[in-house]
């Protein structure tokens, strides 16, 4: 994929949200497409399992401030000028081709991009894969090692799961590692070698009128290496995507909507980088019973006139007993509240039982 490819993808149009969504418009966005999309409920379906991968590679962009920024920011260069290879971008008219004076060096973006990598927070840091560094002939970015994409899924349990905490099986559909080639993409005896077309550097030069491109090697996919005999399990890729099953503990107190972390348990990383991290979303089921207030549970007793107006003693239950609660005499208001010392979301925090 060249560079004006990568630049041409609409990651909004991807979540179907407008450029200005908030940052939870966003995330209720993906989080509808992947539960729609995702390889689990739509077993065996390809253009599932592509949208799947889209709409999270949008979101793994969307979804940090910075990294949306940048993407914003070099959408609006290149829609200034008319996309690249025609003439003027923003205030520059002309085009970037030749300075004035008709001198023949042409604009390279790949010291735009690329010349900004050491830079925190720069343009090379999102971009890095699409454009290379040609200055003095230094190594491309495109094969260097890249931290895999974060995954987020989701879990549903129960109200004293979540009120005491447990652990629970996980089973997930992503991408992993391949077992069989442990991640080279050859099969088992043999190696990658390196590419010839780009010397291993994962990326050539492509010359177009006044502009000259680093883009992907075609040949090696951007790797700097070819597998000439693939994996049968991951057909050359490194990766599969296959069903496993984690375990995840839950703490005690989890409220709705919480997310856990899992580290390094995302997509697997790129040349020898880390993997990405899983976060798991927490869907706590009502009680039919009990609710919740921070850290009380609450409950709703219901009382007779006569002993709103004589007092009483009531029984009321909590998750692991029950307990006996008095009714002063005479209240004024028809609803009657307040708390037991006894039992609470979180043995830490201070106890509490409320009705």
């Amino acid at each position: 994929m060249s560079a004006r490819e990568w630049l041409d993808k609409d990651f909004y149009a991807e979540l179907g949200v407008s450029s200005d969504a908030s940052a939870d418009e966003i995330k209720k966005a993906y989080r509808k497409l992947a539960r729609e999309n995702h390889p689990d409920a739509n077993p065996g379906d390809t253009k599932a399992e592509n949208k799947f991968k889209a709409v999270s590679e949008a979101y793994g962009v969307l979804s940090d401030p910075e990294k949306r920024k940048q993407y914003d920011e070099a959408r609006r260069l290149f829609a200034s000028g008319g996309g690249a290879g025609q003439g003027g971008v923003g205030g520059f008219g002309g085009g970037f081709g030749a300075p004035p004076g008709g001198g023949g060096a042409g604009f390279d973006l790949g010291d735009l991009f690329g010349g900004m990598g050491g830079q925190s927070g720069g343009f090379g840091d999102l971009f890095g894969g699409v454009f290379g560094n040609r200055r003095g002939g230094g190594a491309s970015t495109v094969n260097r090692p890249t931290r895999g994409s974060d995954v987020e899924t989701e879990v549903r349990i129960d109200f004293t799961e979540a009120v005491k905490g447990a652990t629970v099986p996980l089973r997930l559909s992503s991408p992993t590692t391949c077992t069989t080639c442990h991640g080279s993409g050859a099969r088992p005896g043999t190696s990658p070698r390196r590419c010839s077309t780009c010397s291993g550097q994962g990326a050539v030069t492509r010359n177009q009128g006044a502009f000259a491109f680093s883009e992907p090697c075609p040949d090696c996919r951007g790797r700097g290496r070819v597998v000439d005999q693939p994996c049968s399990e991951c057909r050359g890729e490194g990766v599969s995507t296959k069903t496993r099953t984690l375990t995840v503990r839950i703490p005690q107190g989890v409220s709705e909507g919480q997310r856990i972390r899992l580290a390094h348990q995302g997509e697997p990383g790129r040349n020898g980088a880390s993997a990405g991290d899983l976060y798991v979303v927490v869907h706590v089921n009502p009680h039919q019973v009990f609710g919740r207030s921070g850290n009380n549970l609450t409950i709703t007793v219901p009382v007779t006139f006569p002993e709103l107006a004589l007092g009483a003693t009531l029984t009321v239950p909590t998750l692991e007993s029950k307990v006996s609660v008095k009714v002063p005499r005479g209240p004024t208001a028809a609803v009657l509240s307040g708390c037991v010392a006894r039992e609470s979301v979180r043995r830490t925090a201070a106890t509490g039982i409320c009705w």
